[in-house]
């Protein structure tokens, strides 16, 4: 049995049918909403349930507490309607028109940025063009049906490549091969441009990204879409790593700070070496959102866009909020963990 769905204030509609979830009828009819690993963990397509109800089987999914349903809060990657409904969800207006394509491309290059992190520069067949939105990801299709997702740490203007940084995950069946076994010129598949992690281009706020480890990826192509632009708000990077080893970027940092002036800054966060600095830049130390509150204890005025593993998207969250940050001012692309080891996306 199908399901009407009107999303609010805008009163758009969509048909939700038997046993499929809001995301993905949403998605289907081309809507687009936010959404970040669609299994239920991370959160980013979180939104209000104004009337009607939904079920998600025998359990509630992670990415949704007890207090955040009690609240009329629901995930729509997991929620299967039982009735009509109406909701309210941030609709990502930008991502409408690109279109999701499965596309074979081959590997041009492999760069090792990090002892564990390495740099894949992939090369799409001549006839094609991925278009994509600063901040988004892309599936590697492998063998099984098994697939892993990395963000694209290139800006749409520049997409030669296809450029992804891969960090190595002990036993992960593709970041093993892309150290270990890969040459250049191998064969993949990908899908994509997938996600909902992008800019919202006409905020006139001041940017702060926060990335941990290579969740600086997709922040690199955000930065680097705002530079070809004109950037014109302020934007402060903090990229969080255990050294200075995991500051992989130290002459892309540098040519954002010459060339941009006061309007970027930097700080590199370490969260297990005594060092002063990294990529040649002062270094603060500690917990990585510790230290965009020490530089700026009120986020009111702030747009903030967040990248990296569960665990700093979680207390970040909660402490930039408490901060006065606005829910809806918040961006963040959560790397959850894929069934089989390996890190997902970035």
């Amino acid at each position: 049995m199908a399901f009407n769905v009107t999303v609010k204030p805008a009163d758009h509609e969509f048909e939700v049918e038997d046993e499929e979830t809001v995301l993905e009828a949403a998605l289907r009819q081309g809507f687009a909403f936010p959404y970040g690993c669609r299994n239920g963990a991370c959160g980013s397509c979180k939104g209000k349930l104004l009337s009607g109800e939904v079920s998600y089987g025998p359990a509630r999914p992670p990415g949704l507490s007890a207090e955040d349903e009690a609240a009329g809060l629901a995930l729509f990657c997991q929620a299967v309607p039982v009735d009509d409904l109406e909701i309210e969800v941030r609709q990502i207006g930008a991502a409408r028109d690109i279109v999701v394509k499965t596309l074979p491309c081959r590997v041009a290059r492999r760069s090792l940025l990090a002892p564990d992190v390495i740099e894949l520069r992939l090369q799409l067949p001549a006839s094609e063009r991925l278009q994509f939105l600063a901040g988004q990801f892309l599936d590697i299709l492998l063998k099984g049906g098994d697939r892993r997702s990395y963000s694209l740490a290139n800006a749409p203007h520049d997409d030669e490549h296809l450029v992804l940084h891969v960090k190595k995950v002990p036993g992960g069946r593709f970041s093993d091969a892309a150290f270990n076994e890969m040459k250049e010129k191998a064969l993949l598949r990908i899908e994509g441009p997938l996600g909902s992690f992008i800019l919202d281009e006409e905020s006139e706020r001041p940017r702060l990204f926060v990335g941990g480890g290579t969740g600086f990826a997709p922040l690199k192509g955000m930065i680097d879409h705002l530079m070809e632009q004109g950037l014109e708000q302020p934007i402060h990077l903090f990229w969080g790593a255990r050294d200075p080893e995991g500051i992989y970027a130290p002459e892309w940092l540098r040519e954002q700070a010459e060339g941009a002036g006061d309007r970027f800054r930097f700080t590199p966060v370490l969260s297990e070496a005594a060092a002063n600095e990294a990529a040649g830049f002062p270094a603060a130390t500690g917990w990585l959102h510790d230290a965009v509150l020490t530089a700026y204890p009120d986020l009111s005025g702030f747009d903030v866009y967040m990248a990296g593993p569960p665990p700093l998207i979680h207390a970040a969250r909660k402490a930039f909020t408490a901060a006065g940050l606005p829910e809806d001012r918040l961006f963040y692309d959560s790397f959850e963990p894929a069934a089989k080891p390996e890190t997902v996306p970035g």
